[in-house]
């Protein structure tokens, strides 16, 4: 039995948002009208069906604007799960509001990338036009508020901007300017904002013959699986029915591809570990990028979607999974409308569902989206996530491929990783071995942002230097004069000027204390102060922890109050003292937070201390 602490009743808009999403209840036990004769001696409805909680809770923001204690309480009570749990999981989640707040809402990103191309002055001009933060506007139908990363680095500063209604819209504006942010504001709390053309971030490369992962975006329509198969799609799928799983595996690992999320495990183990269990088994596609400056999933999944699909089914048939799941960030509407369409086509057109092209696989992907928590990027959070709990990671091991969703074995791999298969499989493990260098095989996916002439998603062989890949991008942008590069992203390194030298392998950024990680390369130019660009990530490892740990729970408040002291000259001893504490917490944090995300809270802090006098 549970304990209600309010009665709050739900309103006939969030009753209907919760309704279309999971159906009329079947009973009075879960909201439909009693019938004695029937409800009085037999409990029905309900079941196991609480993974369907994230969805439910974005159906109720998206129509209400907010979640308010009575469609709280109503989750609870068509999911058979307790309204305390279901209010826990609720308030875990940036994306909701358990605040009542104006159905019409722009989140301007004030991250480091956009900080890079202005988004400080932006903020400031839109309190003047519209008040600080969170303060109603547009005769009270909207709001703006302050964002961490979107996502939208190629093209900051970025806002995305959500309304709430019957039919509820997602708008992108990026770049922003003030101006076009109150009008986007006005026009959606009037009702005048009307649909418009999906703008795709282009691909500087586009176009280019040595292209692998990219060669389609921009020239397949991702409405057509007609298109997609016109330009080579799932020709590797059906050699890989010819191969066979073991085949399939053998040339995987052959291939020696390693994760591209940033941990770079062997995929090719990775699947063989599934393969070799048996039994029920999923497919997880980790598409919630969320580390600040990294962008190439949305880029892939907006303009070549069938491709994941494509690699999550070869996946599948090589471990023997019948279930996909594809967990999409929040934050990316129009990768989410494109992957939602390709699951549609691809099933109805024979290459997902109960045998697909009738060679006895049977196997469906459905989608999830996340809802702004960079710790479900952590691949156990994730699995929490997607089965109605708080992202919070789990203790390893069991590992994932032991004991992953839903406590089955499961293949995890991100969206750079399953575009990757199909080319493997068409060329064969071997050859794709010998792209690249010894120790870092194929290809790898860039994202250059920040103060560089061309902003976007890159693709290069292993290989290249630093310098050589800035170059690519048009060279050094802001007014040429190089202070330092962020590489990795918010947990990877700064590097010197230095140190462009340096070649983008695994060994190379290994070799000078640095890490490629989600393959964010973002150049800062010296007109920045590298010590807000620390506090600024220190206070999003703060507002990210999940908590669930003391030393990243503690240590990432510690480290941002302690960096915080050092930026404003007010250390509690001496800047000597300050920066060993730092140190001291940093080290407390890596040995024994449970997760990546306190494991490296730190690293881009230690690294500019080791590089630079920045407070001494």
């Amino acid at each position: 039995m549970d304990i209600h602490l309010t009665t709050a009743q739900p309103t006939a808009e969030e009753r209907a948002a919760v309704d279309r999403e999971l159906g009329p209840p079947e009973s009075g036990w879960e909201g439909a009208p009693r019938k004695i004769d029937v409800d009085g001696r037999i409990a029905a409805g309900g079941g196991n069906s609480r993974h369907r909680l994230l969805p439910v809770l974005h159906a109720i923001q998206s129509r209400a604007g907010w979640i308010s204690p009575g469609a709280l309480n109503y989750a609870a009570l068509r999911l058979s799960v307790a309204p305390a749990e279901v209010h826990g999981v609720a308030s875990f989640y940036g994306m909701f509001s358990l605040a009542p707040r104006p159905p019409v809402v722009a989140h301007v990103c004030d991250d480091i990338a956009c900080l890079t191309r202005g988004a400080d002055s932006l903020c400031r001009e839109l309190e003047t036009k519209l008040g600080p933060p969170g303060s109603a506007c547009a005769g009270g139908r909207a709001t703006w508020l302050r964002s961490p990363c979107l996502g939208l680095c190629e093209r900051a500063p970025a806002v995305l901007t959500t309304v709430a209604g019957e039919t509820p819209q997602e708008r992108v504006l990026a770049p922003a300017a003030p101006d076009a942010v109150a009008n986007l504001l006005r026009e959606a709390a009037e009702g005048t904002l009307h649909g418009e053309p999906d703008i795709l971030s282009p691909i500087p490369q586009a176009g280019q013959p040595q292209l692998r992962l990219l060669r389609r975006i921009g020239l397949v329509d991702t409405s057509s699986l007609d298109d997609y198969r016109r330009l080579g799609g799932y020709e590797a799928l059906e050699k890989a029915f010819d191969l066979g799983p073991e085949g399939v595996i053998r040339e995987v690992i052959e291939s020696r591809l390693v994760g591209r999320g940033g941990a770079a495990f062997p995929t090719g183990k990775k699947w063989e570990a599934v393969h070799a269990r048996r039994g029920t088994s999923y497919v997880v596609c980790n598409a919630d990028e969320s580390e600040p400056g990294t962008f190439k999933d949305h880029v892939v999944l907006e303009g070549d979607p069938f491709a994941v699909l494509e690699g999550m089914t070869i996946a599948a048939l090589a471990v023997g999974a019948q279930r996909g799941y594809i967990y999409v960030r929040g934050e990316y509407p129009l990768a989410a409308k494109r992957l939602e369409q390709a699951i549609l086509l691809a099933r109805a057109q024979g290459f997902l569902g109960d045998d697909i092209r009738g060679r006895g696989l049977r196997f469906d992907i459905e989608l999830r989206r996340g809802a702004g928590a960079y710790i479900c990027g952590e691949e156990t959070a994730l699995f929490n996530s997607i089965e109605g709990y708080r992202g919070e990671p789990r203790n390893k091991p069991p590992f994932p491929t032991q004991e992953g969703l839903f406590r089955q074995p499961t293949v995890v791999n991100n969206v750079e990783t399953l575009i990757n298969i199909p080319e493997i499989i068409l060329a064969g493990g071997a050859a794709y071995a010998r792209v690249g260098t010894e120790n870092s095989a194929g290809y790898q996916l860039f994202c250059l942002c920040g103060h560089v002439m061309r902003p976007g998603v890159y693709e290069i062989p292993f290989g290249a230097t630093l310098r050589q890949t800035i170059e690519l991008a048009g060279g050094l942008g802001g007014n040429g004069r190089l202070k330092a590069v962020l590489l990795g992203g918010a947990a990877g390194a700064l590097v010197s000027p230095a140190e462009l030298d340096t070649p983008l392998t695994f060994e190379g950024v290994r070799a000078i204390g640095a890490t490629l990680g989600s393959g964010v390369v973002m150049p800062l130019d010296d007109s920045i102060d590298l010590k807000r660009i620390l506090l600024r990530i220190a206070e999003f490892f703060r507002d990210e922890s999940c908590g669930q740990c003391v030393p990243c729970r503690v240590g990432a408040v510690r480290q941002q109050e302690s960096l915080a002291r050092l930026v404003h000259g007010r250390p509690l001893a001496s800047v000597a003292e300050e920066i060993r504490m730092l140190k001291e917490m940093g080290q407390a944090m890596r040995d024994a937070s449970i997760c990546g995300l306190g494991q490296t809270a730190s690293s881009v802090l230690e690294s500019a201390l080791h590089r630079w006098n920045l407070f001494l």
